[in-house]
């Protein structure tokens, strides 16, 4: 029963993962905000902006968010 809810949650991710990929792209091709997938690329450099400030505690974040990605 665990090994099945790890295969959808990973399941699950991997979609995810490749909506943003999508949005990603679809923003940069259209610009601005784009319907169903909103402003994207602004939400990403937000936080890109809000780890960049946070100092050593931003970049041990973006380390264990990084190692959470690497990890599939």
């Amino acid at each position: 029963m665990m090994k099945q809810a790890k295969s959808v949650i990973s399941e699950l991710i991997e979609v995810g993962i490749m909506l943003l990929a999508l949005a990603i792209i679809a923003s940069l091709l259209f610009g601005g905000v784009i319907p169903f997938f909103g402003s994207v690329v602004d939400n990403i450099t937000g936080l890109v902006g809000k780890l960049g400030d946070a100092g050593m505690v931003g970049l041990i974040a973006l380390g264990i968010i990084l190692w959470l990605f690497s990890k599939r």
